[in-house]
């Protein structure tokens, strides 16, 4: 799938994101793809072409992953402008210079947010996600609500994040894909010109990597 673009009213809520938000809530039954990921995993397991215990080993490197990792690359590019070129054309084997290891066969493509376009992560089909570098998606991302009001009304689902876009910013919503993932590489906030890496890092969380939330220094000084 390519990238979708919205260009739609701004939503005049603010809601604080610490909590999941009502407008994207869901509690529909499984869908045909979470029906099928678990009849799936049954039956290999039940043929022995997969044991339980390399499931678990695979979900316990899953959860070695956090969006520490992810926040680490972004503090990188905003204080190393040959790595951030590098990043920007080739993700993955920008990572893997920093020592983050892949496990699979997915591409990264990671995409700047300018004071022109504001990028948005969504996964129309499922919940398709750069766990290498942020772990386990939120719950709210995996919603079909949110897969859904994100291509449709992109500035509305922002806008109950707290983020509100200006009119003459464009939003470019891009949809990963089982072998594409994509990670957004916020803008530096002002005033951060002393800060060094690791307090860069620390500003950064996963939710401005998805896109549905711009870096503030609100959330982390440097001592």
């Amino acid at each position: 799938m390519g990238q979708a673009h919205g260009h739609d009213d701004d939503h005049g809520r603010d809601h604080d994101h610490d909590h999941p938000h009502a407008p994207i809530a869901d509690d529909t039954p499984l869908g045909y793809y979470e029906i099928m990921e678990i009849a799936v995993r049954e039956l290999l397991i039940e043929r022995r072409l997969i044991g339980a215990d390399e499931i678990r080993r695979q979900i316990e490197v899953l959860d070695s992953r956090t969006p520490a990792l992810g926040a680490k690359v972004v503090a990188r590019a905003w204080t190393d402008p040959a790595f951030k070129a590098r990043l920007l054309a080739n993700g993955r084997k920008a990572c893997e210079e920093l020592g983050i290891s892949f496990y699979d066969d997915t591409e990264l493509i990671v995409l700047e947010n300018t004071d022109k376009v504001h990028n948005l992560i969504v996964c129309t089909l499922c919940s398709c996600y750069p766990r290498p570098v942020l772990g386990l998606p939120p719950d709210w991302y995996k919603l079909r609500p949110y897969r859904a009001r994100a291509v449709t009304e992109p500035r509305a689902v922002l806008a109950e994040f707290g983020t509100l876009i200006p009119d003459d910013v464009e939003i470019h919503v891009s949809d990963s894909t089982a072998m594409v993932r994509y990670l957004v590489l916020p803008k530096r906030p002002p005033g951060t010109e002393a800060y060094d890496e690791d307090a860069l890092a620390a500003l950064v969380t996963r939710d401005t990597m998805i896109g549905v939330v711009d870096v503030s220094t609100d959330r982390e000084r440097p001592r």
